[in-house]
């Protein structure tokens, strides 16, 4: 050797190494308080589907939670170990307990887990939420040590044995069946008597139900979060449908969290709208009426009887020229738009004038149009003096009296 030293036969570094793993792997029995903690975890062997189309075997992950105290445990299968998969499996857990812990331990997967560092851990939105909503905290187990949450690791090889390996010989078609088979086994896991000690996983969680938290009076509902940026039209695209925001925020990024049945929209951490989730066919759109500019919202609320009720404050002939306006379009709502120019004249002269120019329309055509109503304010034909009316003499024109036609000499 270059340094000198002299090495170990293998015999005496067998004994030297045994020597020091009785010394650094020394373990601790954990005293745990009832209702304190909920370990979770997937377990790592798979029961099977069978794929009613192909025949194909389809894996199913198993989660497993444990409460350390009384052993007694929850198992279902899923189709996979995603966001929804995870926290679903959470809350179905605390109902069959029937209450929540005041910890809820778990590994550092990134479903639960987004950063364990040496000064601060940072958790999953969405499982952060979770435990807000439970009142419980989130503990994960230190990276690499899987002697943190004990019980649930010790859990998870007994049921691998006493529920996946029972049921491994069976075929199931669909999860519910699966599932009704594991919590079939799993009532007789838990209710099964201890070997070492008197009782069982259920007895001993009789005497741990009273110290869980009760639970909120609504159930969780998962939700994720995206960033989306409020388009020129003040709406945001999530999943093909879109929904509006206060205008304010054109172009603007916005955190959406979307659950199964709500859209909420937050900017700098205040939620800034919410609407119910769209569902059915793509580019749907949520608007509310508050989220647009004022000239839209003006534009939004025509239609054919506001207008029609508009022009009858201006004055019966004003009434007429509208309704005249609208049935010369072969879609009402075409008409809106000269409508509303129509209302621009009463700003800009006045409803006085605005009324004589749409009397003097009607009297040369009975469908006048926003044209001819915008020539005669513009060329003042409206302040011209009415033509009096004619006398019963010359109604119908000149007419020769009978001294006319009376021939005798006088």
């Amino acid at each position: 050797m270059i340094s000198g030293d002299i090495p170990y036969q293998s015999t005496q570094f067998n004994k030297y190494y045994n020597d020091y793993l009785n010394q650094t792997n020394a373990t601790m029995h954990l005293n745990h308080k009832p209702g304190e903690i909920m370990q979770v975890d997937w377990a790592g062997d798979t029961a099977a589907l069978v794929d009613t189309d192909t025949g194909e075997i389809i894996p199913a992950y198993v989660f497993v939670a444990t409460l350390p105290y009384s052993a007694y445990s929850y198992v279902e299968a899923f189709l996979s170990m995603d966001q929804e998969a995870w926290c679903a499996a959470h809350v179905n857990a605390l109902n069959y307990f029937g209450g929540v812990t005041r910890v809820i331990q778990c590994d550092n997967l990134k479903t639960g887990v987004a950063k364990h560092g040496k000064d601060e851990i940072i958790l999953n939105r969405a499982y952060q939420e979770l435990a807000e909503h439970y009142s419980t905290a989130i503990l994960p187990a230190r990276i690499k040590a899987p002697k943190d949450k004990a019980a649930v690791e010790g859990t998870v090889g007994i049921i691998s044995t006493y529920i996946l390996a029972a049921l491994r010989n069976e075929q199931y078609l669909s999860l519910q069946d699966l599932n009704a088979a594991i919590w079939e086994r799993l009532e007789q896991f838990n209710h099964k008597p201890f070997q070492k000690k008197s009782g069982s996983r259920a007895s001993n969680f009789e005497e741990e139900k009273p110290f869980l938290h009760p639970l909120p009076t609504h159930t969780y509902e998962l939700a994720t979060w995206k960033t989306a940026t409020v388009g020129p039209n003040y709406h945001i695209a999530v999943d093909r449908m879109n929904y509006s925001v206060p205008f304010e925020y054109i172009k603007q990024k916005v955190d959406v969290r979307q659950t199964r049945s709500t859209i909420e929209v937050f900017f700098n951490a205040c939620r800034i709208c919410s609407h119910p989730r769209l569902y059915g066919r793509f580019n749907q759109y949520s608007t509310v009426q508050e989220h647009m500019p004022p000239n839209h919202q003006k534009y939004i609320q025509w239609d054919s009887d506001r207008v029609t009720r508009w022009g009858k404050k201006i004055g019966s002939n004003t009434e007429m020229a509208v309704r005249a306006i609208l049935s010369s379009y072969k879609v009402e709502q075409q008409g809106y738009k000269s409508c509303m120019g129509l209302l621009r004249l009463a700003d800009k002269y006045s409803p006085e004038r605005l009324e004589k120019a749409c009397k003097r329309a009607l009297e040369y055509t009975p469908c006048p149009s926003l044209k001819h109503i915008r020539t005669i304010l513009e060329t003042g034909h409206d302040r011209v003096p009415d033509e009096p009316e004619p006398t019963s003499s010359s109604r119908y024109g000149f007419t020769r009296g009978s001294a006319y036609y009376d021939r005798r000499d006088k």
